[in-house]
């Protein structure tokens, strides 16, 4: 029997907040649903009469406001920016004070805090919320990334917690229910409070740009088995699922080992073999690639998996540029086995210094934003429903635990140890993807990063004197205290002539 008010609403029926809400009802929440199209909530409501919760369908945002209980709570799954900011404008001249809005979106995160900022001067509470996993994470069990008001998460936190993935508590493995609609029992909700303002929506770009890392690397990986020593797209496909069962076990390589396995209904040619090599994106692993330029956080690896996208979007003009442009002609004469390994290696020392960066930008960002981040608990909660949701954020997770003011995770231990192991056929790749002409942009910036964070000095000092040289920008001395600045006088003849 429906109650007289809904638990929650949500506002966009688009496929991701379909399932959503359909997530929410499944735990026993009523839910209410509105869209700007009415044909679209009456189609929803009716293909799904017998949701444990219930779903109530409704035709305008007043008959939404209404159907609400108290302290009223909505969720905004519509299209990022203008559309977010009309369907908050809309609820907020309809809200009483005390109620709470929650922006599910992939939203700039400082989008949010000047979201939160307005709606606090009328008294509405405002929660942004990262919601990762695409659609059947949405369905049955994302990965929530929640920041704002920590009160307004108390009263949603129960929601929230039901409807996230689970994982084991012990094996930080995920959880899956016994079938749809019937949801996983017991485990560990993959939700955290983030933090104030943006903290969620931050969390969660970062999370995007890690998982344009991550997919690149796979290409990388992919693209030098099939360059260097020519195998199929069923040969790779065994060789990403038996990756998936060590130290690479993750969402994306295993369905990359699916993808290498499947044939085109059409062609009967390997899919990924009809597939035209141009990428979109969406914009957020751009965002995380600025926002570590606006801060000055090394992250070449997010930032070249977005280049390499770009790259890829010129399809007309690489075309003419291969007939044009020549590369090496060399053919490889080495072991299969040991070259399989080392690509392994590669992808795996590339993570650690993907992953690095991600956790130092998170980090610096909470000193500029003034939020207190809980890494560990943030990598907890990538463990499942995330597209990124890997046995390896098991090791984040005990790093932080083990130092919680760790600098960088590649002077933890475990990760340590593993480089130092793995770190020559990290080279060997990388001088191998050179030598032979094959693109490894994520391998080759990871391995300059780890390298430039190991060297105690760095060829900057040149470049310091350069700037000092033709514009007075002074330098300090390496036998003078940190923080004093210096300019010596160059010869003028020597200095750049403006004629006037």
């Amino acid at each position: 029997m429906a109650k007289e008010l809904s638990d929650i609403g949500l506002i966009g029926l688009a496929v991701m907040g379909q399932n959503l809400a359909l997530n929410i009802a499944d735990h026993g929440f009523q839910i209410s649903v509105y869209n700007r199209t009415t044909e679209k909530t009456d189609a929803f409501v009716a293909e799904n009469p017998s949701t444990p919760g219930g779903l109530v369908g409704t035709k305008t945002l007043e008959e939404f406001v209404a159907s609400l209980a108290k302290p009223r709570k909505a969720v905004i799954l519509v299209q990022a920016g203008r559309a977010t900011d009309a369907v908050i404008d809309g609820l907020a001249a309809l809200f009483e004070p005390g109620d709470i809005i929650i922006d599910g979106g992939n939203a700039l995160w400082t989008d949010t805090i000047r979201r939160e900022k307005a709606l606090k001067e009328k008294n509405l509470r405002f929660i942004g919320s990262g919601v990762s996993g695409g659609e059947e994470g949405a369905r049955f069990g994302p990965a929530l990334m929640p920041g704002g008001d920590k009160a307004a998460f108390k009263e949603l936190e129960p929601i929230w917690n039901a409807i996230a993935a689970k994982v084991d508590k012990k094996t930080g493995k995920p959880l899956m229910g016994a079938a749809p609609g019937k949801p996983v029992k017991g485990g560990v909700p993959c939700s955290t409070y983030i933090g104030e303002n943006g903290a969620g929506h931050y969390v969660k770009m970062i999370h995007n740009g890690i998982e344009y890392g991550d997919m690149q690397m796979i290409c990388e990986a992919y693209d030098l088995m099939k360059g260097l020593l020519g195998l199929s797209a069923s040969e790779m496909g065994e060789i990403f699922g038996k990756w998936n069962k060590g130290s690479l076990d993750s969402f994306l390589i295993e369905i990359t080992a699916d993808i290498l396995g499947q044939k085109d209904p059409a062609s009967k040619k390997a899919f990924v073999d009809v597939v035209l090599d141009t990428a979109g994106q969406k914009g957020t692993g751009k965002w995380t690639s600025v926002n570590a330029l606006d801060m000055g956080v090394a992250a070449p690896t997010i930032a070249e998996s977005v280049f390499s996208r770009c790259l890829s979007a010129i399809k007309e003009e690489r075309v003419a540029a291969s007939k044009i442009l020549k590369g090496p002609k060399v053919k490889f004469k080495g072991k299969k086995k040991a070259l399989v390994q080392a690509i392994h290696d590669a992808l795996y020392c590339s993570k650690i210094c993907s992953y690095a960066q991600g956790f130092q930008l998170m980090r610096t960002a909470q000193k500029e934003y003034n939020w207190k981040l809980n890494f560990g608990k943030i990598a907890q909660i990538w463990r499942g429903g995330c597209i990124i949701r890997a046995g390896f954020l098991q090791r984040i997770t005990e790093a932080f635990g083990r130092d919680q003011k760790l600098a960088n995770l590649l002077l933890d231990p475990y990760f340590n140890k593993t480089i130092q192991a793995a770190q020559d056929n990290w080279r060997k790749v990388v001088a191998l993807s050179a030598i032979h002409g094959i693109p490894a942009p994520t391998f080759s910036s990871s391995l300059a990063y780890y390298d430039g964070y190991r060297s105690a000095r760095l060829p900057a000092n040149l470049l310091q004197a350069q700037r000092d040289f033709f514009g007075a920008h002074t330098y300090e001395r390496t036998d003078q205290p940190r923080g004093k600045f210096y300019h010596i006088d160059w010869p003028e003849k020597k200095r750049p002539q403006i004629e006037v």
